[in-house]
């Protein structure tokens, strides 16, 4: 990839999280989890910077071409080209939480159909599962893991607007679902990120599985 990087990132720098986000987004697209394009992957490049994936692009087919620089306020850097319609969901993380480096959206059937069945709830209360202790800060299935669901919108700062509001409040986030959408999540670095997103999916596959077997 040909970018004009500021003086502060070195190239290899980049290329390290290019290369990370393209084989990530490759694992996943394997899981069936992408699908059409969609979903949504960045890592913080340093304190001002984050590496983030071009819109459009075939996620099981990224390489480090299809991963793109930009500011923390969604803007380009170096490039034309044009960064995911949600990069403001991502930057958002990278703002609030300092210590957060990597950031990961997908769009599986399992958290799609989990997003539209509890969205008039507005959340998912986990408990009693005892993979919510993949989820970093939670220590036992005794614990209350919620996802809220958020309502889907095109306009990116109606949604921003909403986790924020979710935060303000004091409540813990390390994820959301976005009603008929996908899942975001993120963690310290990469394999973090990976790790919750697999928590996650199995975890709302579990809870789907309860409602059918509950169904009468």
């Amino acid at each position: 990839m040909s970018q004009a990087l500021p003086d502060t990132i070195a190239a290899r720098q980049f290329d390290a999280c290019a290369d990370r986000i393209a084989e990530t987004a490759r694992s996943l697209a394997s899981k069936g989890w992408t699908p059409a394009t969609s979903s949504n992957f960045s890592m913080r490049v340093d304190v001002n910077h984050a590496a983030i994936t071009i819109s459009g692009r075939d996620k099981g087919k990224l390489g480090r071409s299809d991963i793109m620089l930009i500011d923390l306020d969604g803007r380009a850097v170096g490039t034309d080209a044009r960064p995911s319609a949600e990069t403001a969901l991502h930057t958002q993380v990278y703002r609030r939480w300092p210590e957060m480096h990597a950031v990961l959206h997908t769009h599986s059937r399992t958290q799609s159909v989990a997003s539209r069945l509890f969205a008039r709830d507005g959340t998912i209360r986990l408990q009693g599962w005892e993979l919510q202790k993949a989820i970093s800060g939670y220590h036992s299935h005794d614990s209350v893991l919620e996802i809220p669901v958020f309502p889907n919108t095109q306009h990116m700062p109606e949604l921003v607007a909403r986790v924020d509001a979710w935060l303000d409040a004091g409540k813990p986030l390390h994820a959301y679902l976005i009603d008929g959408h996908g899942i975001y999540t993120w963690g310290r670095d990469m394999a973090e990120s990976e790790r919750h997103l697999e928590a996650l999916e199995f975890l709302l596959g579990c809870e789907l599985d309860l409602r059918t077997l509950r169904a009468p």
